[in-house]
């Protein structure tokens, strides 16, 4: 009898699960399809043979150089956008909410801005030539991390000061900031040289090529705890979707974990945006895409999209480079096509209602 009364229950779960395991397999043919796509065709069996130690010296260099580092990046970035937009749509209880909307990215752009422009680092001279990229990517991370973390610190700092703003609200006061960090962009721009204004275009194009191995490593660290963190709030994240009231009927300090969640949401995708440029709606259109496989539980919504963000993220890499090839077309302004038509379908599917 038992067995019978938890059948409805399992099977659900069993749907999940495999929603969760078929968007890992797809990732992981996007992945190889990347690893083996450019002007040095690689078939699977070459790919996994010099992953395993085998292949010559081209397809070594070509794989760990080149193609690997743009695969982990698109997988870090596409996972940190997308767990971090579907905590943002709770806490905020929005579904319009990711970094993008609330100013993160343009923030990390202005502050891209900040450290080509005025710190200088975007020019480097070679033999008397100016070459147009990123001399100093460090200065340019950090300044493009601590201004994509300060939009969100500005919009929590408002939730705190005036309680009876709807988060309907909150998103709007991210477009707000958006503006006013594009209007800061474009101000330093009318001071900066050609190649001061190449570096910082190229940068705002967003590369998944732009990152070494160590800047990997650190996002992953941040990543893991990230996810780690928000899997072990995920009871406190479906007790938020139920209603804040609910959610402190339960226990759920909902004040600490909105704040501790916006923290950890702005810091993780910060960071990711510092180091690829512009990846514009990853973090909206992941989370919407798994809700229709998993619904609102957050204990599989959150894998989910995070798994969906790096498929997301990789397809849209593949994409730009394949169209043209071999010109590569920038990865920002793909998943702008692709999130754009989502966001109005959101709204006009009534996603600003809480406003």
């Amino acid at each position: 009898m038992r067995k019978g009364i938890n059948a409805p229950y399992e099977g659900l779960q069993r749907k999940k699960l495999l929603a969760l395991l078929i968007t890992l397999a797809l990732l992981l043919i996007v992945a190889v399809i990347s690893a083996g796509t450019g002007s040095i065709r690689l078939g699977p069996g070459e790919i996994f043979s010099t992953l395993f130690g085998g292949g010559d010296a081209t397809s070594r260099a070509v794989l760990f150089e080149i193609r690997l580092p743009r695969i982990v990046a698109g997988v870090l970035v596409g996972v940190a956008l997308g767990v971090s937009g579907a905590v943002m749509q709770c806490v905020l209880n929005n579904p319009l909410a990711s970094a993008s909307t609330l100013g993160v990215s343009q923030g990390a752009a202005f502050g891209a801005a900040v450290g080509i422009i005025v710190f200088g680092g975007g020019v480097m001279e070679t033999g008397g030539d100016y070459v147009v990229q990123i001399d100093n990517p460090y200065i340019v991370t950090l300044c493009a991390f601590i201004f994509g973390s300060a939009s969100t610190a500005v919009i929590v700092a408002i939730s705190r000061l005036r309680r009876d703003l709807g988060p309907g609200a909150l998103v709007l006061a991210g477009v707000a900031l958006s503006s006013l960090f594009t209007g800061g962009s474009t101000l330093l721009q009318y001071f900066a040289d050609d190649t001061q204004l190449g570096a910082l275009v190229f940068w705002t194009f967003g590369d998944l090529g732009s990152t070494n191995w160590d800047e990997l490593r650190l996002l992953f660290i941040v990543d893991a705890a990230a996810l780690i963190y928000f899997l072990l709030r995920r009871w406190d994240y479906n007790a938020l979707h139920a209603g804040s009231d609910t959610a402190a009927s339960l226990g759920v300090n909902v004040r600490a974990v909105t704040l501790v969640g916006m923290v950890v949401c702005t810091i993780v995708s910060a960071l990711a945006v510092s180091f690829v440029g512009i990846i514009s709606f990853i973090g909206l259109v992941a989370p919407h895409a798994m809700r229709r496989f998993v619904g609102d539980d957050y204990r599989w919504l959150l894998p989910c999209s995070a798994a969906a963000g790096a498929l997301l993220l990789l397809l849209a890499d593949l994409v730009s480079r394949i169209v043209i090839a071999p010109v590569v077309l920038p990865v920002g302004a793909i998943t702008s096509f692709l999130g754009a038509p989502v966001f109005l379908y959101l709204l006009l599917k009534g996603g600003g209602r809480h406003a």
